[in-house]
């Protein structure tokens, strides 16, 4: 041991003993804690000479110093390359979210467009998940609403199909888009299959920034179109050349000398990271996004963008071209790495002059203004929270609310949802749904209330019975008056947990917002001033668990109603589902079909007709013919 390191947390020698065996070869390693949960991941190009160093405690921060002294267990995986290792540590760190490391909060999927290229006449849409379809593809997209400017202006330009394969072939005029010349209704024939065609095409090569020279197509087609006295069509070419160049006129971040590139711009300040990401596809503003990396007050511009960078580009890929406010750590390896994940080179480029440097710089204009507005909403929301434990006597400013709600229509498709509110506002990704299993009384509120804290704190003790983590309450606040307050105090001593503060919130006789009363043990029921700003504070806490939990209870509900009798029938799946209810157009018309009119559907043979007629028909018998 370190002569340094005499009376050292008993973390040094679990690392001691680790580097007993550790080899010297690039590779990633994990500190875990008691529970086996990872603290920190890191990589190395050479892993004993890496971890070593966490052993000489007088020259690490008192951030890793801590992660040292809750250090239990080690583990390592070696790999080939140190650029395999920083993939490696990317994909760790957004899987496992150790606290001591830069965590990059992006758990959505991201918008793609796409035209189809299994049917006769492609469709343009936008798409999420697997890109399992035969069609091609451009993205991503910031946002829903980035796709859905670029598929107007291709509507309005090319003149393409939005609408659904089964929309389409049971069309028998023209819809809406045509006559607003959105689209040249293949569906009926007002456009022949060549030129159908060739829409397409110039889609695709504007999608693919060859605008200039589908603009030139446009040109000449209006030309020729004009010389022989064609009119009309030379009109309607007009238009759609007016509407590409309202298109190509019409982004901030439009620059000529770039095709396919992100802009990732960082803006630091009061300890907090605001990344901002412009998408550039095809010459095209895809939309921006702004991100705020968790990390420690300590960390500066270049570790926080590389640990971005990596993260961020472990599940999507990168383009060519990746402009940047600020050079990240291990720049290189950082290229090395993206280019082996994509298979082709990515260039990493913090610009110095030029187009390409104003591009970077207006987006960390818009990074220093997310996180302006980030910090005055966190200010905000932290005297809101600092009033709340005021005001119902709390020992500290509760850093987590739990707000609960039921909803159900007369027992039926009944859910309980649990809202989180913090320092940061709504913690979406922390919402949980509640399917009430009972069994109880139908709409009896207080035992659905009971049976959702039961099952939330059940499982709470389970997995934290410490409360180490962050996903303990400090507040829970019930939708409901005295009788829901009865009911959650009795489950929360059932459980020994009678030190977490309870609140319901009821309206009033009049169920008038505005006019709440508070039922909390300890207190006589109270209303609050009817402009006091912790008041409008619960009350939105109470709506957005109320929105939830409506949402959820209508989702629920509109599922069950399109399940349809089909799915009961044995080997009946989607795609012959589909057949019958194609051919029938209904289940209730499948159940009156005969065989000889089952056996006539496409997809449909002679041993799957008879079970669908057994299925709806169980009197009946069938007699093999000889």
């Amino acid at each position: 041991m370190n002569r340094d390191n005499i009376g050292a947390p008993a973390g040094v020698s679990v690392i001691e003993t680790a580097l007993e065996t550790m080899p010297a070869n690039p590779g990633v390693y994990r500190m875990l804690d008691a529970k086996g949960d990872a603290l920190y991941v890191g990589k190395a190009r050479n892993l004993k000479k890496r971890v070593t160093s966490y052993t000489l405690l007088s020259r690490l921060s008192e951030r890793l110093r801590r992660m040292v002294n809750d250090t239990v267990s080690m583990e390592i995986l070696t790999t080939h390359t140190e650029a395999e290792a920083l993939l490696l540590e990317a994909n760790l760190i957004k899987r496992l979210k150790p606290r001591f490391n830069i965590l990059l909060r992006d758990d959505k999927s991201y918008p793609w467009l796409m035209i189809t290229e299994d049917h006769p006449y492609p469709q343009i849409a936008k798409h999420r998940g697997a890109q399992t379809r035969k069609a091609s593809y451009w993205g991503p997209f910031a946002s829903v609403w980035s796709v859905n400017q670029t598929v107007q202006a291709i509507q309005r330009v090319f003149l393409i199909r939005t609408c659904a394969d089964t929309v389409f072939v049971n069309r028998t005029r023209p819809c809406l888009l045509f006559q607003i010349k959105r689209c040249s209704a293949p569906c009926v024939g007002r456009v022949t299959d060549a030129e159908y065609a060739t829409l397409v095409g110039q889609a695709k090569s504007f999608l693919s920034g060859k605008s200039g020279s589908v603009q030139k197509d446009l040109a000449a087609e209006m030309a020729a179109a004009s010389e022989g006295m064609e009119f009309e069509r030379a009109a309607a070419l007009r238009d759609r050349l007016r509407g590409l160049a309202y298109i190509q006129g019409g982004d901030v971040i439009n620059p000529a000398s770039l095709t396919d590139a992100d802009v990732i711009a960082l803006h630091q300040e009061a300890g907090m990271s605001c990344v901002q990401v412009f998408f550039i596809r095809g010459g095209r503003n895809n939309g921006n996004r702004s991100f705020f990396p968790v990390h420690s007050k300590g960390e500066d511009a270049a570790e926080v963008m590389s640990a971005f960078i990596a993260q961020f580009y472990d599940d999507k890929p990168a383009p060519p071209c990746i402009l940047l406010s600020h050079a990240p750590e291990e720049q290189n390896l950082l290229a090395e790495a993206l280019t082996l994940n994509a298979k082709r080179k990515i260039t990493l480029l913090v610009p110095a002059r030029g187009e390409k440097r104003d591009v970077v710089l207006h987006a960390q204009t818009n990074a220093r203004e997310a996180l302006e507005r980030k910090l005055a909403e966190t200010a905000g929301q932290g005297k809101l929270l600092a009033a709340t434990g005021t005001l119902f006597n709390l020992p500290d400013t509760p850093a987590r609310i739990e707000i609960y709600d039921n909803s159900h229509i007369m027992g039926t498709s009944a859910y309980g949802v649990m809202v989180v509110a913090g320092a940061e506002g709504l913690t979406k990704s922390a919402y949980r749904k509640f399917a009430i299993k009972g069994p109880m009384a139908p709409g009896d509120d207080f035992a659905m209330m009971r049976e959702v804290l039961l099952r939330r704190f059940s499982r709470a003790l389970t997995e934290d019975p410490d409360r180490a983590g962050d996903s303990w309450p400090d507040l829970v606040l019930i939708d409901g008056g005295a009788g829901q307050l009865s009911a959650a105090t009795a489950v929360m001593a059932e459980l020994g947990l009678s030190d977490i503060a309870l609140v319901a919130i009821a309206k009033g006789p009049d169920r008038d917002a505005g006019r709440e009363w508070f039922f909390s043990a300890g207190f006589e029921p109270f209303q609050l001033p009817p402009r006091d700003p912790v008041l409008y504070f619960l009350q939105r806490l109470r709506d957005e668990a109320h929105r939830f939990a409506i949402t959820t209870h209508r989702n629920r509900r509109s599922k069950k109603i399109t399940i349809s009798e089909l799915d009961e029938v044995p080997g009946i799946g989607a795609a012959r589902k589909r057949a019958l209810l194609m051919h029938f157009g209904s289940a209730r018309g499948v159940k009156a079909a005969g065989l000889k009119e089952l056996e006539s559907v496409s997809g449909i043979n002679q041993a799957t007709a008879r079970q669908i007629y057994a299925h709806f028909h169980p009197g009946v018998r069938m007699v093999e013919k000889a």
